[in-house]
């Protein structure tokens, strides 16, 4: 078999990654973020890299720093504003917390823009035509001002105190801890960003005078622009779900955060950057309104309007729009099926220009303001994402990826032609092909997905066959994703299988509620129903199978395990076990018994089903999972050694546990260690191999 980038993990993980993308106001330049392993191989730096917006060209870095930057934005002027954690000659040498930082488009160093205490979140929104921003940064609920932030900051870090008071639900979201500082939006005004020589302080001070400067309140800094607080006394309302600035930065429309008992909602409101002064645009008991854009003209609103789902079914995901002060609304593309995943207003403001799932892709629609068809704009097997509008030109210009190459900026023109963007970091060569996959489910409903298969797959040499099963589950395999990637099993001459079961996005809101409170029943039965297929091709060994998946499809690998004996061995990542357990300790609990019926939630439980478990099942939880807490994996783990433990305490099923990890597994040396013990797992009980466990193990 061919050698690959993926036939090594450590070759693997050393890949560089394009991460995000933005376009210059000029349409000329496009800033990439590459991610690059550091040195010690156990996290990765991030610099900004420019390429021309038109194709040809070579790459150029822009920045060089320790602690790398990201959340790269263009200024109205064509400056690169970014967040870092660089050091800042003026401020306090142990300021570990990440700040904003301008790029000259002239040319020049990076300089600060702020020096915020607890640091800045990332840029909420930038205007298009003047000088001012919002930012998103945490500060402490009792603190009056910034320097007040400060000092409570310091005082908690004199004393090591770590202890969080709460009065809200949440307490914590998906690897960290809420509180107990608050979420604020600041707006900034970069046009008070001068060049200052500032003094140096006198030599000479005795220990004393060091101490009571380090006890009082330090001004924020005059030679920088002061940020205004839009949301004081904000609690968790700047937990934003998008922001939008009017060209002229004197009007924010923001997505924020509304308390409905223990649940939540999203209200769109406008804030004038200049006074704080709110008004409210859009404010529905049980339904979320998200993704604000303004078009060019700063006349028209464009947003998503979402109710609650429950138990009966699904809600759509509408696009609307509407005049900027609220005045007008109306529903766009109302026969559309499909759930919008970004927006912005094309060149000339007369349509949206759109991404959602589709058919196990991600294409790029434009939506009409005036009630004319969708448009696709893309047709090819990849997904979109950071879309951005060439004014000038009406071109767009994203990111794409597909399971056969990860992401990579391209320029789409208004045909659809699609060109490749030159680039500092070179597509790896596929370790197979990839080909879809229909099957027919037992209800009649169409169930499609992509197939991959490893070099050298044929009726003489029939592949081992990996069902790999997606999270969400309001989710597609139609995206390439670093973390589980199909192309490292290839280059070990497994075949995988990636569906979208019922629940899966991209088919419409009838595809989704085939397995809306159901979660046993038709996403199970599409699985099997696809794997069939496969298994009935001449290239795949039906002999030696193994189903995995995390979160959602860990939870779809567990009810595999206690309802078939058909595979080899089961891995499951990450994934619920037990419903009543989890629903009331996830971070977010009211979702996910406001969309089961008490007796569904029993029903489909896969812990009822314990006992009929026959196959080896691979258990991998990381202890900083708070979306899906470690609790259901060790109570997973227990009840697999209740029911199938020897009586010299030995079994055939393993857990593999992270102390320090998340939801995902994110840190380089330990993506290693999940691939070579699932790698190793899978060798012994689909191939009868005998393989070693990692040695860092022990």
């Amino acid at each position: 078999m061919p050698s690959t980038a993926f036939s090594s993990l450590d070759e693997y993980i050393a890949l560089p990654r394009i991460e995000a993308l933005a376009l210059s106001p000029d349409g000329r330049r496009v800033v990439l973020t590459v991610a690059t392993l550091t040195k010690d191989r156990t996290s990765y730096e991030r610099s900004l890299w420019e390429v021309p917006a038109k194709g040809a060209g070579a790459p150029r870095r822009l920045t060089r720093s320790a602690k790398g930057e990201s959340g790269a934005v263009f200024t109205a002027d064509g400056d690169v504003l970014f967040v870092s954690a660089r050091p800042d000659a003026d401020a306090e040498d142990d300021d570990e917390s990440g700040q904003l930082w301008l790029l000259p488009t002239g040319g020049g160093e990076a300089r600060p823009v702020t020096r915020l205490a607890g640091g800045v979140g990332g840029i909420a929104a930038v205007a298009e035509a003047s000088p001012r921003l919002v930012l998103s940064a945490d500060l402490m609920p009792s603190a009056q001002t910034l320097e007040d932030d400060a000092r409570l900051r310091a005082d908690r870090k004199k004393r090591k105190v770590s202890a969080i008071l709460h009065d809200t639900y949440p307490v914590r979201v998906w690897d960290h801890d809420l509180g107990p500082a608050q979420p604020h939006l600041l707006a900034l005004d970069l046009g008070a960003l001068a060049d200052t020589i500032a003094a140096v302080a006198e030599e000479g001070a005795s220990e004393a005078d060091d101490e009571a400067q380090a006890d009082a309140t330090t001004p924020y800094p005059s030679t920088l622009p002061r940020p205004r607080d839009l949301t004081p006394n904000p609690g968790r309302t700047a937990d934003i779900a998008g922001a939008a600035l009017t060209p002229d930065g004197a009007t924010l429309v923001a997505s924020l955060q509304i308390p409905e008992g223990r649940d939540s909602r999203h209200i769109l409101a406008a804030i004038d950057t200049a006074t704080g002064a709110r008004t409210t645009l859009f404010d529905e008991r049980s339904t979320s309104f998200e993704m604000p854009a303004i078009s060019h003209d700063g006349t028209t609103l464009a947003f998503v309007r979402s109710g609650f789902g429950s138990p009966e079914g699904p809600a759509d995901q509408e696009l609307w729009v509407s005049d900027i002060d609220g005045a007008n609304p109306r529903r766009l593309a109302a026969g559309w099926d499909r759930w919008p995943s970004a927006l912005t207003f094309d060149a000339d403001d007369s349509a949206l220009i759109v991404t959602a799932d589709q058919d196990g892709r991600g294409p790029i629609f434009r939506v009409p303001l005036e009630g004319d068809p969708v448009v696709q704009l893309t047709s090819d097997e990849f997904t979109y994402t950071h879309v951005h509008v060439d004014r000038a030109t009406g071109d767009l210009v994203a990111l794409r990826s597909s399971w056969m190459a990860p992401p990579h900026a391209v320029r789409v023109g208004r045909d659809g032609a699609v060109t490749a963007l030159t680039s500092p970091v070179a597509l790896p060569d596929a370790a197979g092909t990839m080909t879809e996959i229909e099957a027919t489910a037992e209800d009649g409903a169409r169930v499609r997905g992509w197939l991959l298969l490893p070099e050298g797959a044929s009726a003489e040499h029939p592949a081992p066959l990996l069902l790999w099963i997606h999270g969400g589950p309001l989710n597609s395999w139609n995206a390439w994703s670093w973390r589980w990637n199909p192309q490292l099993a290839l280059a070990r001459g497994y075949a995988v299988l990636l569906p979208d079961p019922a629940l899966s996005t991209g088919y419409g809101l009838d595809f989704i509620a085939r397995g809306w409170n159901s979660w046993g029943g038709k996403p199970y039965t599409d699985l099997l129903s696809i794997t069939d297929a496969v298994v009935a091709r001449d290239d795949i060994d039906q002999t030696r199978t193994a189903a995995m998946g995390g979160s959602f499809g860990g939870y779809m690998a567990n009810w595999v395990a206690g309802h078939t004996d058909r595979f080899r061995a089961i891995v499951t990542h990450a994934s619920l076990w037990a419903l009543d357990q989890f629903a009331g300790t996830t971070d977010s609990s009211a979702y996910w018994q406001r969309i089961f019926t008490p007796e569904a939630m029993v029903e489909n439980s896969p812990h009822r089903f314990v006992r009929d478990i026959r196959t080896p099942v691979l258990v991998i939880h990381g202890d900083r999972d708070y979306r899906v807490p470690i609790g259901e994996s060790l109570r997973l783990w227990s009840e697999l050694n209740e029911h199938f433990g020897a009586d010299d305490g030995s079994l055939v099923h393993r857990f593999l546990y992270f102390p320090d990890e998340n939801h995902w597994v994110l840190k380089p040396q330990h993506a290693v260690v999940w691939y070579e013990t699932v790698f190793a797992f899978l060798a012994q009980h689909v191939l009868g191999e005998s393989v070693e466990v990692p040695d860092v193990l022990g």
